[in-house]
């Protein structure tokens, strides 16, 4: 299993000042063509937070992770994922963010796919810092793009080759 970030197991090992905030799109794994969302704040060197396979449950229940910069690249190289895209997101209370990470850090957390996932995570961490974004859909690759058009080509064209791919059906 490629490298996934690490746990918070104590308040105050890190320092995440969520004044500067991202959602961060990448690339899925195997047949995922929706892609997997991180939340990034770029303080004290930077640190990404997100969901990611669970320890419970064959994969759906588990405590969400955290990486610093370095731990992102090793994410990225062993999972072989591409960034997509990178939204800066304003948020009017930091604080509450970042208290409220610290709560969702100590619980293990129900991973069901789309209605409860990693774009979930990050909208109710959002919410909690004030900010305004949220999701059009739980699509990661669809969530993030500029537009609805843009957001429904890029995840057909996505979807289109991952079905040639899993069926290993040569394009011309």
């Amino acid at each position: 299993m490629s490298y996934e970030g690490e746990l918070l197991d104590a308040c105050g090992v890190i320092e995440a000042d969520f004044s500067r905030t991202y959602v961060v799109a990448v690339s899925g794994a195997g047949p995922n063509v929706c892609g997997h969302l991180l939340l990034h704040v770029s303080s004290h060197g930077g640190y990404y937070f997100h969901v990611a396979t669970g320890d419970q449950l064959g994969g759906v229940r588990g405590y969400p992770r955290y990486m610093t910069e370095a731990g992102y690249q090793r994410y990225m190289k062993e999972s072989g994922k591409k960034e997509l895209r990178r939204l800066r997101i304003e948020l009017p209370n930091p604080e509450g963010a970042f208290l409220y990470l610290e709560k969702l850090m100590a619980e293990r957390w129900n991973w069901a796919v789309l209605p409860n996932n990693c774009v979930t995570f990050a909208e109710e961490l959002i919410k909690e810092g004030g900010g305004a974004w949220a999701s059009a859909s739980n699509c990661p690759s669809v969530a993030t793009a500029s537009t609805l058009s843009h957001r429904i080509q890029e995840f057909l064209v996505r979807l289109e080759s991952e079905i040639y791919g899993l069926y290993g059906v040569p394009r011309f």
